[in-house]
């Protein structure tokens, strides 16, 4: 039980000091809003999805999801 406690706490302080990497696989409607509020809330964040022109607007800046502005 040492163990486990040992590593809940460990990942309690990376989220209350934002230092956790956050991954978030998939950068659909549900994804790409995911992990721009998750970024703003100050976690470093890498984005996955399989759909190539979604990675490559992403790389450049621009949004494919109207409700997510390219300036997020």
């Amino acid at each position: 039980m040492d163990a486990s406690r040992s590593i809940y706490d460990r990942l309690l302080n990376r989220i209350s000091t934002r230092s956790a990497q956050v991954g978030v696989i998939g950068l659909g409607y549900v994804g790409l809003p995911l992990a721009v509020a998750v970024a703003r809330a100050g976690f470093s964040v890498s984005g996955f999805d399989i759909e190539a022109h979604k990675v490559e607007s992403l790389n450049n800046g621009q949004s494919y999801i109207e409700a997510v502005t390219s300036t997020a």
